[in-house]
């Protein structure tokens, strides 16, 4: 399904395909089934409306509790993902995508923000041009502004 991934030098949308599971076509309910490489806030496991597929409009309806993790590195991604996947596996996250100069990784936010940035820091300190980011957890009007989500994550359960 094309999600908004951005907008190019020509001013036109840029669309990012995602894998999702239809929930209810009534509706219109969807589940995505992994973290997105580039549409912003957005994780694997969030639940979505469709308001109109052709144009990738959506609504978030309920989040997952998951955090998108993206890395890039323009070299020897495998040989990062061999380092850094076990551990992220190790705390309840996984692999969601891999290509040639990017991870993507979905995790939960129970985890701790301040233990998932100690392994991506130490990821990146090991594997020297690596950089990380997080896909749903700062404002995508701004890219700087948190938004806070996972305070009130508990009392969406």
């Amino acid at each position: 399904m094309p999600f908004l991934a951005g907008i190019d030098d020509d001013e036109q949308p840029v669309f990012e395909s995602l894998e999702v599971e239809l929930l209810d076509p009534e509706t219109s309910h969807i589940r995505l089934l992994k973290s997105p490489l580039f549409a912003r806030n957005l994780a694997a496991g969030d639940k979505l409306r469709i308001i109109d597929q052709g144009s990738a409009e959506y609504e978030l309806v309920k989040r997952s509790g998951n955090l998108s993790v993206r890395v890039f590195r323009k070299y020897q991604v495998e040989t990062l993902s061999q380092y850094l996947t076990p551990a992220i596996e190790k705390l309840g996250g996984c692999l969601d995508l891999q290509t040639d100069r990017a991870l993507v990784y979905s995790i939960h936010v129970s985890i701790g923000f301040a233990v998932i940035e100690e392994l991506l820091n130490t990821a990146g300190a090991e594997y020297p041009d690596t950089f990380w980011y997080y896909g749903n957890v700062y404002d995508p009007d701004d890219g700087t502004t948190p938004m806070l989500w996972w305070q009130q994550f508990d009392s969406q359960e």
